[in-house]
């Protein structure tokens, strides 16, 4: 969640903004389930922006899709506070250090393997 002030922000957000609220949820998802997660790097980012987003906290939803030994990969949704509509829908690949640990997966990304 990214809180939104007008002392901050003009009356948008600008979109290095919404990119990096994206970025770091994402990161905290792969540094959920890799040991060494913070030595990861983000490899890609993908933004699509799908409409303006209100003068409200940005909330961004990640998930994991799929986390191997050397790549993890992920979505973002992001939504402005109380709107269930998105504002933009980001993809992301981080590259995982060959010297990390291998990564405890969930149920739900070893069953995609």
């Amino acid at each position: 969640k990214r809180d939104w002030s007008s002392d901050v922000c003009s009356s948008d957000l600008a979109g290095p903004i919404l990119m990096a609220v994206a970025d770091y949820a994402l990161y905290g998802a792969v540094m959920s389930v890799v040991a060494d997660g913070d030595k990861s790097v983000t490899a890609s980012l993908n933004t699509v922006f799908l409409r303006r987003p209100a003068a409200r906290d940005v909330i961004a939803e990640a998930q994991l899709l799929r986390c191997g030994k050397r790549l993890a990969y992920g979505e973002v949704m992001l939504y402005s506070d109380g709107d269930p509509e998105p504002v933009g829908h980001v993809t992301a690949t981080y590259s995982i250090p060959p010297q990390a640990k291998q990564p405890k997966l969930p149920k739900a990304l070893n069953a995609r393997k």
